[in-house]
């Protein structure tokens, strides 16, 4: 079973979605017979590499609101994250942009560890605040999750996976992904969104006796 899964390392739902879709495989038992393939996505291609602004600011002037009230949007945030067991440190987040993170989410991919990578660069941003935007963040983070550091800084240092990275985020564009995480069975059955855990297991249960899996 081929579970594609567009999102952003600085999507705070893309990661909660990950530990859902993670409990319903394992649920379902279908763990073992599931390739993932991860796709890239931006939510703010114009996001600066890295910044001092608060996530509540930026959220404030974004959608037009109180910084009062953007806290009390993340605070929710936060409460449904450490119902999969992840602890967001939402104080202390800060705006990324995610390209170059996403190159080397291919590259590690390239080498078998895609998994791995996308794991560290969403726990690095959301539960340990750090800058992913910066290279010397992510070359640490690339070596922690199995890829190598010398070509991770050649890939850094160049254009190199740049057209798969807009190639996901055409892609999405074409079958009308609207926003993440967007996950998509066998190109059969697409969910939109951290939706609950059963929700999952629901989907993977219909394609698993669809296709005799």
């Amino acid at each position: 079973m081929k579970i594609e899964v567009w999102s952003d390392y600085v999507c705070p739902f893309c990661y909660i979605g990950k530990r859902r879709l993670e409990e319903a495989l394992k649920e379902t038992g279908i763990g073992e017979k599931a390739e993932i393939v991860f796709k890239a996505y931006e939510l703010s291609s114009d996001s600066p590499m890295t910044s001092d602004e608060t996530m509540q600011t930026v959220l404030a002037k974004k959608y037009g609101m109180g910084v009062e009230e953007a806290k009390q949007a993340t605070d929710n945030i936060v409460v449904q994250a450490k119902s999969v067991g992840l602890e967001y440190d939402y104080d202390n987040v800060r705006p990324a942009n995610t390209f170059n993170a996403h190159r080397l989410a291919k590259l590690a991919e390239t080498e078998g560890v895609a998994g791995q990578m996308s794991e560290r660069l969403l726990h690095a941003y959301f539960v340990d605040a750090e800058r992913i935007g910066t290279d010397e963040v992510l070359l640490r983070i690339a070596e922690e999750a199995g890829v190598s550091l010398a070509r991770a800084k050649e890939v850094l240092g160049s254009d190199e996976f740049s057209t798969d990275v807009k190639a996901d985020i055409a892609e999405a564009a074409q079958i009308g992904v609207k926003g993440v995480p967007f996950f998509v069975i066998n190109r059969k059955y697409a969910i939109s969104g951290a939706q609950p855990t059963e929700a999952f297991a629901d989907a993977l249960k219909k394609v698993a006796e669809e296709e005799g899996i």
